[in-house]
């Protein structure tokens, strides 16, 4: 078999099994309407690419993170969900009647976000999810140091690919309203349950 061949399907591979809990968030990100859908693709790319500049360094100098380290990361998805699981039960406590005009300028301010802040705030969640596929990528790279720019260059098309499939997935005639609808809760949920469960991975620091 041609040796790029093979590269491309192992890098399709690689990067399917160790993205599809991203494929999730992605659903999640586009459904909040807060979040603009270009910071949202610029920012998982920005963290994929980080991911991957990051592994093929470990791999190039032949190091590796101890464990458990990486995992401290979760405490950035996970400060974002609890922000975010604040900010709705404030919207709660305020109630409908007298709010219209307040959630008319908050929706204003929203959009008003500045660009940088979103497309960080989604770069660093991908980045801190990223523990597996640093853990993956490392001895990919390692064991085949002329592949690398193959598989950064898969990569970048999968990125695009699954930033697609977030967003068909959200825009689903019967997944699509259900997610738009509670996109607002489901985002922190999920943002919170990420952080908990990469900080898990952490625990190995206190042996």
């Amino acid at each position: 078999m041609d040796p790029l061949v093979s590269d491309l399907g192992i890098g399709i591979g690689v990067f399917a099994s160790t993205n599809i809990d991203d494929l999730f968030l992605l659903a999640a990100f586009f459904a909040d309407p807060q979040l603009r859908h270009r910071s949202i693709v610029i920012g998982q790319y920005l963290g994929i690419g980080a991911l991957v500049l990051v592994s093929a360094s470990s791999a190039l100098l032949a190091l590796a993170f101890p464990d458990g380290w990486v995992a401290l990361l979760g405490v950035v998805p996970l400060l974002m969900g609890l922000r975010q699981l604040l900010a709705l039960r404030t919207d709660a406590v305020s109630g409908e009647s007298g709010s219209k005009g307040h959630r008319v300028q908050d929706d204003k301010n929203h959009a008003e976000r500045g660009l940088r802040s979103q497309v960080l705030a989604v770069a660093s969640v991908t980045v801190a999810n990223g523990a597996d596929n640093v853990g993956v990528y490392v001895p990919l790279f390692a064991t085949d140091f002329e592949a690398i720019l193959t598989y950064a260059l898969t990569f970048a098309v999968m990125t695009g690919v699954w930033c697609a499939l977030g967003y068909l997935l959200v825009n689903h005639k019967v997944l699509g309203g259900a997610i738009r609808r509670y996109g607002n809760v489901i985002l922190p949920v999920v943002l919170i349950s990420l952080g908990l469960s990469i900080l898990s991975g952490a625990s190995v620091l206190l042996r």
